[in-house]
């Protein structure tokens, strides 16, 4: 996690935490947390005026968790740029709340592609003269670090649906933290406090895909995969509080 820029452009946005965002204990569940690291990235974008020929593909997304807010406490994410690649970069957002506590920090690895061909493309030259400032030259490379699964880890599928899939015609990245609270949720007569949280998409769903989620869990640690017919497509690893780390602390 690196610290919030101190030269550069940060954008900040607030919003309340709603019903429709945590679990049945009032807890913001992951996928709502992604989504509003969408949005106010997207809103980051919206602002700054930036060109809309390409689109962008998150690759990873690593979170430490805090405290997490609950339901209508009102929540502040500030973002930024925290690193870039030749045809990707690294978006960094902080979520506080309103006394000014972190809680939650996250770093998410973004691909840029072409909206024709889906291939990753360079980075607009605006992009530098917009984020540069706040990256401050910080490279960073867009490899995956997951394993595959276990050859005997359990599986059961997992069935999407029409509100999973976005404008690009795929599941959109918030809907795969979907299958991750579901597993994270079945930790019955435990505290679901939560430390660190990684996906990795390694490529896209479809809505016509049998999805199966193969999955392995104890009391430190979930790992997830989410597959099509063998093939990995996402993988996600969570690491439940206090009970050690569960997450190899590698180069991104």
């Amino acid at each position: 996690m690196t610290a919030p820029a101190v030269e550069g452009r940060r954008f900040t946005a607030s919003r309340r935490v709603r019903l429709g965002d945590v679990t049945a204990s009032g807890r913001l569940r992951l996928d709502a947390l992604a989504r509003y690291l969408q949005d106010v990235a997207s809103d980051d974008a919206a602002d700054a005026a930036m060109p809309g020929d390409a689109a962008w593909v998150v690759r990873r997304t690593t979170i430490a968790l805090g405290a997490l807010p609950r339901l209508r406490d009102p929540v502040t994410l500030t973002t930024w740029c925290s690193g870039t690649g030749a045809r990707w970069a690294e978006r960094s957002t902080r979520l506080e709340s309103r006394a000014g506590d972190v809680l939650a920090t996250a770093v998410a690895l973004w691909v840029h592609v072409d909206l024709a061909t889906g291939r990753p493309v360079r980075l607009h030259p605006r992009f530098a003269e917009v984020y540069g400032p706040s990256a401050a030259g910080r490279t960073v490379r867009a490899r995956l670090l997951h394993p595959d699964p276990p050859a005997d880890a359990p599986e059961r599928e997992w069935p999407l649906r029409r509100v999973d899939i976005d404008v690009l015609a795929h599941v959109n990245n918030a809907a795969y933290w979907a299958p991750v609270e579901e597993l994270v949720g079945e930790r019955t007569g435990r505290a679901e406090r939560l430390s660190r949280a990684e996906l990795e998409y390694r490529g896209g769903l479809a809505l016509d895909e049998p999805v199966t989620l193969a999955y392995v869990r104890d009391d430190a640690s979930l790992r997830c995969w989410m597959r099509v017919a063998g093939d990995v497509r996402a993988s996600a690893v969570v690491t439940f509080a206090g009970v050690g780390s569960g997450v190899h602390e590698r180069e991104a």
